[in-house]
């Protein structure tokens, strides 16, 4: 009897807390309540506005080793340093092989010695034809004094014979005027000969000098002490992809003119070289204070400046522009190519009205808050003055004053949407 009691009991209490359950969450599902957005106050203070950036380590004023112009297309590596050793100024940091360059330059030695030796000869017959020449004119005149020595005789004579030595002496006199032009025009040639003879020794010079010249550009040193970092080797890769590793070059690799093989850094000038949003770009100005920490230095940070701003480039979606920033108190141990993050200073606001930009929005070219008001959250149009990636200093709104953080109309539409699923649940 007992037990069947307890049995009766049990089964009441059971469908009791069933009915509770039930009516319970069909208020919860039912309910008029609406979510609350999460919420924020309006503050009153200092807000300092900065960039923020990532980029590259470089030397100020490296000194980048190219390959130099050889008139030829290809270069092999015959010497090299390696990676990150110390130089002083005026060492050896790269040699190219010459072979070619000085098979060139013994050919330019032999046609400069062919064209001394052609010039010595147009002088050698130049100084033979001149002293043909002077004897020419010698003769000639010395046949015009005698013609006129005999004209002296001819009142003496009879008058043929005179009148003979008239005509002889005329012909002397002919041919005076003839040798003296024949010789100003061998004269001439004979110059002309020798120019052109000296223009060849000249040309063949030239081009000794020039072999000479690429023989010496094809041994690279250093302009300043430091340490030397080997470029990445690019040559003969079709396409390039980011990500992609890159082997540095090596002894024996082939190189083309102008490609950079070795850069030796300026260890007492740093810049960083980063790559910033095209949005952030009326922010900057030259000489904004910089603070720098590199990566590979954590707990240390480098104050610097903006030293330049480039022009925007990039995809339609991704516009962006490069800004170099000076280190103004480098460390020894940076080197280039160190990942570093950057903290631009743009302005500094004091006593200011400002809010986090995630409570800031903005709608058919007006920006306004969700202000709490005994209505709810309500639309509050206020002026934006500036603002950074996490703070909008704006006017038009009380210090103190509570707003929202996020859109309260889609947080009531999430939490309707969850009250239709929990009805639709109790329905089936």
């Amino acid at each position: 009897m007992k037990a069947r009691i307890l049995i009766i009991l049990l089964v009441l209490a059971v469908l009791g807390a069933i009915g509770w359950g039930s009516r319970r969450l069909i208020k919860v599902a039912t309910g008029t309540t609406k979510s609350e957005p999460p919420t924020t106050r309006v503050k009153r203070g200092k807000v300092v506005i900065a960039v923020a950036a990532r980029g590259e380590l470089q030397g100020g004023n490296s000194e980048m080793l190219v390959a130099p112009m050889t008139g030829s297309d290809t270069m092999a590596i015959t010497y090299l340093r390696e990676p990150g050793e110390l130089i002083k100024e005026g060492d050896i940091v790269i040699q190219f092989d010459i072979t070619t360059q000085e098979y060139n330059l013994r050919e330019a030695q032999a046609d400069l010695a062919e064209a001394e030796q052609q010039v010595i000869q147009a002088q050698a017959t130049g100084d033979a034809a001149e002293v043909e020449n002077n004897y020419t004119l010698l003769s000639a005149q010395s046949d015009v004094k005698l013609a006129e020595l005999e004209v002296r005789r001819n009142p003496l004579l009879p008058a043929i014979q005179a009148r003979q030595n008239d005509i002889a002496l005329l012909q002397a006199q002919n041919r005076l005027r003839q040798a003296t032009q024949d010789v100003t025009d061998k004269r001439a040639t004979n110059k002309a000969g020798t120019a052109i003879q000296q223009a060849a020794l000249n040309k063949a010079k030239v081009t000794a000098e020039t072999a000479q010249k690429v023989i010496d550009s094809m041994t690279l040193r250093a302009k300043s002490s430091g340490y030397v970092n080997i470029q990445a080797n690019t040559f003969n890769l079709n396409i390039i992809y980011q990500g992609m590793p890159l082997q540095p070059f090596q002894l024996g690799d082939t190189v083309r003119p102008g490609l950079a093989v070795a850069q030796i850094p300026d260890l007492k000038n740093w810049e960083v070289s980063a790559q910033i949003g095209e949005l952030d770009r009326g922010h900057l100005a030259q000489g904004q204070p910089v603070s720098v920490s590199v990566i590979a230095l954590p707990g240390k940070e480098f104050p610097g400046h903006v030293k330049s701003i480039g022009g925007t480039s990039g995809s339609p979606w991704d516009r962006h522009f490069e800004a170099r920033i000076t280190l103004d108190r480098p460390a020894p141990e940076l080197r280039p190519g160190e990942t570093s993050n950057m903290i631009i200073i743009v302005d500094t606001l004091n006593n200011v009205t400002w809010i986090p930009s995630q409570a800031l929005f903005e709608s058919d070219g007006r920006k306004f808050v969700y202000l709490k008001t005994p209505k709810g959250f309500l639309p509050h149009d206020v002026t934006l003055v500036r603002a950074s990636e996490s703070q909008s200093v704006v006017t038009g709104i009380n210090e103190g004053e509570l707003i929202a953080m996020s859109n309260p109309d889609q947080q009531n539409k999430a939490a309707s949407d969850q009250k239709s699923g929990a009805m639709k649940a109790i329905q089936q």
